[in-house]
C-alpha cells in the first residue's frame, strides 16, 4: 500500500504523541512539577485573564449605553472601565456598610448577655455540690501520671512553637506573594479589557496560522460558545442571588426578625457560590438572630428552608439553568462533581463547562443520528 506524505506525516504523529504520553506517565512526578511551575509562572495573567473575564460582563453593557459619537469612541472603552470599577467598588463598601454595623451590633449584645450567662453558668455549678462527695469517691479511684503528662505537654508546646514560627514565615510569603500576584493579575486584566478586539484579532490570526482552516473554524466556534455561556452563568449567578436575598429581606421583615437587611445581604453574597452557598448565610444569620432571640433562630431556620426549597426548585434552575442551556439535573450533577474536584471554584467553574461539554455533545449526536439517517420517531418518544 502506497503512503502519501500527509499520510506519514500523520503516523508518525501518533507515534511521536503515544511515545511521549508513555514517557509522562513513566515520570509522572516530574511532569506534575513541570505543570506547577509553569502554572506557578503563569498565574499573574491567568488570574488578569478571569478578572477581565469577568468584569467584560458588566463593562460591555455600560458600553453599549454610553455615546457612540466618533470624537467620542477613543473615551467609551477608558470610561467604561472606570464606571465598572466603580460599580463593583460601589457593591462591595455597601455590603460592607450594611454588614459592618450588624455584627457590631451583634457584638456588643453578647457582651452584654456575657454577665448573665456567667451567673447561669455558676449557678449550674453550685448546684452540682449535691454531686462532690461522688466526685471526690470517683477521682480517688483514678490515677494519673502527672510527670509523664507535664513532660508530653512540655514536648508538645516546643513542637508546636517551631512550628507555628516556620508556618507564620510561610504565611506571609504566601500573602505577599498572593497579593502581587492579585495587583499584577488587574493591572494585566486593564490590558486586557482596553485592546480586547486587537488581542482577539491576533488569536485568531495565531489559530489560523498553525491549524487547518476547518480545526479554526471549530476551535472559534467551541470559544465563541464558552464565552457565551461563562457570560450568561455569571450574569444569572448574581441575578439568583439578588432574587433570594430580597426574598430573604421581604420574608424576615414581615415576620419581625432581627437583622434583616443584614442576613439578606450575606445570603446574597454567599448564594454566588452554587447551591450550597446560602446554607453557609443560613448558618451566620442564625448564630446572628440565636444572640437575640434563640427561638427566633429556630423560626429563621424554618423560615430559610422553605424559600431554599422554593430557591432550589423554581428560582435557580429556570434563573441559572436557563441562562446556560443546562438541565437542572445536570446543573446538580455539575455542582457536586466541582465541588469534589476542586471546592467552592469548582462548583462556579464546572456548571458552564458542563454547559459547553452538553451543547457540543448534544450536537454531536444530532450530527451522528442524521448521519445514519434514523428516524426521528424512533427517538423523540420512549
Amino acid at each position: 500500500m502506497d503512503w502519501n506524505s500527509d499520510q506519514i506525516k500523520q503516523r508518525l504523529l501518533v507515534v511521536c504523541g503515544g511515545v511521549a504520553f508513555f514517557c509522562a506517565l513513566q515520570n509522572l512526578p516530574a511532569v506534575a512539577g513541570a505543570l506547577g511551575w509553569v502554572l506557578g509562572t503563569l498565574s499573574p495573567f491567568l488570574v488578569g485573564g478571569a478578572v477581565a473575564f469577568i468584569l467584560n460582563v458588566p463593562m460591555r453593557a455600560i458600553e453599549a449605553h454610553l455615546p457612540s459619537g466618533k470624537r467620542r469612541r477613543s473615551l467609551r472603552r477608558p470610561l467604561a472601565l472606570v464606571l465598572t470599577l466603580a460599580a463593583v467598588i460601589g457593591v462591595v463598601t455597601l455590603a460592607a456598610c450594611v454588614i459592618s454595623p450588624g455584627v457590631a451590633d451583634a457584638v456588643r449584645s453578647i457582651t452584654r448577655q456575657l454577665p448573665a450567662a456567667i451567673n447561669r453558668v455558676q449557678e449550674q455549678l453550685a448546684a452540682l455540690e449535691t454531686w462532690l462527695p461522688q466526685l471526690e469517691t470517683l477521682a480517688a479511684d483514678i490515677h494519673f501520671d502527672w510527670k509523664g503528662l507535664s513532660e508530653k505537654a512540655i514536648a508538645l508546646v516546643r513542637d508546636w512553637g517551631g512550628g507555628l514560627v516556620s508556618s507564620g514565615g510561610v504565611l506571609i510569603g504566601g500573602v505577599v506573594s498572593g497579593v502581587s500576584t492579585f495587583v499584577i493579575g488587574l493591572i494585566f486584566s486593564f490590558y486586557i479589557l482596553l485592546q480586547k478586539e486587537r488581542l482577539a484579532r491576533q488569536g485568531r490570526q495565531v489559530l489560523y496560522a498553525l491549524l487547518p482552516e476547518t480545526w479554526a473554524d471549530r476551535t472559534l466556534e467551541v470559544l465563541r460558545l464558552s464565552s457565551r455561556t461563562f457570560s450568561s452563568f455569571l450574569s444569572g449567578q448574581c441575578v439568583e442571588a439578588v432574587i433570594l436575598g430580597s426574598l430573604f429581606v421581604v420574608a424576615m421583615t414581615v415576620c419581625r426578625m432581627p437583622y434583616a437587611l443584614l442576613v439578606g445581604v450575606l445570603i446574597a453574597l454567599t448564594a454566588l457560590i452554587p447551591v450550597v452557598g446560602a446554607f453557609i448565610g443560613c448558618v451566620v444569620g442564625a448564630l446572628l438572630i440565636a444572640v437575640t432571640n434563640p427561638w427566633q433562630a429556630v423560626g429563621f431556620v424554618a423560615l430559610f428552608l422553605v424559600l431554599q426549597q422554593i430557591e432550589g426548585n423554581l428560582i435557580y434552575p429556570h434563573v441559572v439553568g436557563s441562562s446556560v442551556g443546562l438541565p437542572s439535573i445536570w446543573v446538580l450533577a455539575a455542582v457536586t462533581l466541582g465541588g469534589k474536584l476542586m471546592g467552592i471554584a469548582g462548583m462556579l467553574f464546572f456548571i458552564p463547562l458542563c454547559s459547553v461539554l452538553y451543547a457540543l455533545f448534544r450536537g454531536f449526536v444530532k450530527g451522528r443520528l442524521e448521519a445514519r439517517g434514523v428516524p426521528a420517531g424512533k427517538w423523540r418518544e420512549p
